[in-house]
């Protein structure tokens, strides 16, 4: 018996949800959370690494735990966001951000491996 998370839309609906939630922040004008610049910059990082990571991880429940397609999917829209960002006036986009977008996503991949390893590795009692 398949229950409502089962379903595609059960299962799709969260990611874009953060979705939206990614392209709202993306549509504010640039703000500073600092007016020291190396704060500023760290801080807007760390939002563009756990954006991303959680944004993989709920790709990756979507696609029933496809790694790959997973980190695609994630890529296409953080690149999409950027050519967003672009038309945002105060805003810009950055070739580097995909960085930290990937390494966002690849954080949660590796985090969400090493769980199904443990997984696996468990004693069952």
């Amino acid at each position: 018996m398949k229950t409502k998370l089962d379903s595609a839309i059960g299962r799709w609906l969260p990611v874009f949800l953060w979705a939206a939630v990614i392209f709202a922040f993306s549509s504010i004008t640039q703000i500073k959370v600092s007016e020291f610049f190396i704060w500023d910059f760290i801080a807007k990082k760390i939002a563009h690494i756990s954006e991303y990571s959680i944004l993989y991880v709920l790709i990756f429940r979507a696609t029933r735990g496809n790694y790959l397609s997973s980190l695609i999917l994630t890529m296409l829209y953080a690149g999409s966001d950027e050519f967003h960002q672009s038309f945002v006036p105060g805003r810009s986009s950055a070739f580097y951000d995909l960085g930290f977008d990937l390494t966002g996503a690849n954080i949660a991949s590796y985090i969400l491996w090493k769980l199904q390893q443990f997984r696996r590795n468990k004693p069952k009692k």
